[in-house]
């Protein structure tokens, strides 16, 4: 790379998290990535917008490249759950980003199945490409840093190294691994060889770590030769990479995404990068950047970056404060009150609260963990659901009768399907519906209902330019979501 062309990168955004330190705004089916926890953008469209063409002034995560930056970005290869496919496609769209292709992990395997499954798809359409990988997940604030640090990488990538981006550390930080840098290069000015990873520390270490300064926190970011990646991995971990590589050759096209196959995928152990490859390998290089950089892993981190009144607070949503100091408060659609509490986090969702000690923010992950031992649906969702249609809220339930608000966004359908075990009245209260009912369509407008008797056949559509909400009254003697049998379906989920 110099001065007079660039190669383009490949960003490579991983967006598997399931968030459950960030609970109860996170949730398994709805993660702290596609949430906007740092800007008016969630986390995915800001890591996006971050390596495109577009920029904005919008929010702390501008996206306005710098004049001498080197580094060409093409479009995003995203790699997330299955289960977050419509959701990541459609912020994407909404931050008018076109990825590359959007592959479906079946499950979890942590990041060194996802880098190999980026290598592989790539390479076969490049051989020389780049891959930068990047969390959906982190927080940069300095972006034209940020892209100073990824053309300082690429230089060291072309040059056969596997690169990572090493944050200078402002803190004895305990909750991150380090890298303690070596030589400089020569093949790039600004980058240096690893002499050793090294595991979190205590904080007397983190202090000397912090005085010496030849350490910095491991972001878990990386820039990589996808073609020496696939080479060091079938050194270091040849049985992740053949397990990838069945399941994208066993794999299949589904709609505008890349499903796996499941069988294939599960043979690939879960490790992350930093054990199978870049501790192991003696290509691994460093760029040290300052680019205001977290990975959000908390809601300490949220506190650290958030924007703080005179007391130290950092508020948001509807919130009422007196004699609080050092506090994170956030509030959706509830006015919350604190008073006289000091290092303190709360939280209030619909469904939840959390109060936690800053200090033990981390800790928010045993709650989940219990949360999920006793079977609770709030570690898994919210009380509005997201579906490709648009959403559904629970509203009340009692005995044989189940009340939710459904809004099915312009031009979306739902599935054609029936129930075995309950009935559907619905009213109309705004937009208009089409529905199927039967071998009949019938449109519904607003202050209109129509009802759906037990087995019959149905769909609703809204064909009109807003949004369409509903208010649906199920009954009958079972209401659980699995008594649906879908027919058709566009999204492929029958």
């Amino acid at each position: 790379m110099n001065g007079n062309s660039a190669q383009k990168i490949v960003p490579v955004l991983l967006s598997g998290g399931t968030g459950s330190r960030l609970w109860p705004l996170s949730r398994e089916l709805y993660p702290k990535q596609f949430l906007p926890l740092c800007s008016d953008r969630t986390m995915l469209q800001d890591t996006a917008l971050r390596v495109s063409a577009q920029s904005s002034s919008k929010g702390p995560s501008s996206t306005q490249p710098s004049s001498g930056a080197e580094a060409v970005f093409s479009a995003p290869l995203v790699i997330c759950n299955q289960e977050h496919r419509f959701l990541a496609a459609e912020q994407l769209r909404q931050s008018r980003c076109t990825p590359r292709g959007i592959i479906l992990e079946p499950a979890g395997r942590n990041t060194a199945a996802a880098c190999a499954l980026a290598a592989l798809a790539v390479t076969a359409e490049d051989p020389d490409a780049l891959l930068l990988i990047l969390p959906a997940d982190h927080e940069i604030r300095d972006a034209e840093a940020f892209r100073r640090a990824v053309a300082i990488a690429a230089r060291a990538a072309q040059a056969g190294r596997l690169v990572t981006f090493g944050i200078t550390p402002t803190r004895p930080e305990t909750g991150y691994g380090y890298i303690r840098r070596g030589h400089s290069m020569d093949e790039a000015d600004g980058a240096y060889n690893v002499a050793a990873f090294v595991e979190k520390p205590s904080l007397e270490v983190a202090e000397r770590y912090l005085a010496e300064g030849t350490y910095a926190w491991n972001s878990g970011m990386f820039l990589f030769p996808a073609a020496r990646l696939l080479a060091e991995l079938e050194r270091h971990a040849p049985a992740v990479l053949a397990a990838c590589r069945e399941a994208l050759d066993q794999g299949s096209k589904d709609l505008d995404f890349f499903r796996l196959d499941a069988a294939a995928f599960a043979k690939a152990p879960s490790i992350s990068i930093d054990y199978a490859v870049m501790e192991r390998t003696d290509r691994a290089a460093v760029v040290p950047c300052e680019i205001g950089w977290t990975d959000v892993g908390a809601w300490s981190a949220l506190w650290d970056v958030g924007n703080k009144d005179g007391e130290g607070n950092v508020v948001v949503g509807d919130v009422l404060l007196e004699g609080a100091r050092d506090c994170y408060v956030r509030s959706d659609n509830h006015l919350t009150a604190v008073v006289g509490v000091e290092n303190a986090v709360v939280v209030v969702v619909d469904d939840a609260v959390l109060v936690a000690d800053r200090s033990q923010a981390q800790d928010v992950k045993r709650i989940v963990d219990r949360l999920k031992a006793e079977g609770r649906s709030e570690s898994v969702s919210h009380r509005r659901v997201h579906r490709p249609w648009g959403s559904y809220q629970s509203l009340h339930t009692g005995d044989r009768f189940q009340v939710k608000s459904l809004t099915i966004a312009p031009g979306s359908r739902l599935s054609l399907q029936k129930h075995h075990h309950r009935a559907e009245h619905w009213v109309v209260v705004n937009g208009t519906a089409l529905v199927t009912r039967g071998e009949e369509q019938v449109m519904v407008y607003e202050n209109q209902s129509i009802y759906i008797p037990i087995g019959t056949v149905h769909r609703l559509e809204n064909p009109g330019k807003v949004p369409l909400t509903i208010i649906e009254v199920q009954s009958g003697s079972y209401l659980g979501e699995d008594d649906i049998v879908r027919l058709e379906d566009v999204y492929g989920r029958n």
